[in-house]
């Protein structure tokens, strides 16, 4: 059987790892990129060179910023009264395609998981209390994913937050086992418009 060339086989290899792209997804990705002309190539070699160095990640917040810029810490008019904490960077996105939400946001990184191995450590706790205290924090809005992961998590921020702070979750008008990706814009903002006390 005839073998692809060893550049192309890298190629299909890298593509491979993306989630949901099996091998033949993988050729027709890497013959796809193979026929493209040399200026696109180019590009395309560069903006991935170029991604972990210029695209970091906030040490405020955790959301992504671009050469020390946050969009979210940065913008003069963010309700600073307010703290959401995600899951993921992706989530914050989501939520600001709403346009209800104004506040500020936290990524935790993770959630609770001990099959995973990802316990309390896991979580910024501490920097999230003092986030809470110079920004004078009214309100932590949980905005989980609703799953086991999730709803552990979110009962142990409960639990090491509720002295300090009001603290809401998002209403149930997400489906149990939902992921904020995959939820329609219509569904996150009643949830996140119906969210109630914690």
């Amino acid at each position: 059987m005839l073998k692809y060339p060893k550049r192309l086989q890298q190629l299909i290899h890298l593509f491979k790892k993306f989630p949901g792209v099996g091998n033949r997804t993988a050729e027709r990705f890497a013959f796809q990129v193979f026929n493209w002309p040399l200026e696109d190539v180019l590009y395309f070699s560069d903006t991935l060179s170029e991604l972990n160095q210029k695209v970091t990640f906030c040490p405020e917040c955790s959301c992504l910023a671009e050469e020390d810029y946050c969009h979210f810490c940065h913008l003069p008019n963010r309700n600073t009264s307010q703290l959401c904490l995600i899951a993921t960077v992706k989530d914050a996105y989501a939520l600001e395609e709403m346009g209800i939400y104004q506040g500020l946001y936290h990524v935790l990184g993770s959630l609770l998981s001990p099959i995973e191995g990802k316990n309390v450590d896991c979580l910024p706790i501490e920097k999230i209390k003092q986030r809470v205290k110079n920004h004078s924090v009214k309100e932590i809005i949980i905005a989980l994913d609703s799953t086991l992961e999730g709803e552990a998590t979110a009962l142990y921020i409960k639990e090491q937050l509720a002295s300090n702070v009001h603290i809401s979750r998002l209403a149930f008008g997400l489906p149990i086992g939902s992921c904020l990706d995959f939820v329609d814009g219509g569904t996150l903002a009643r949830s996140f418009t119906g969210r109630h006390s914690f």
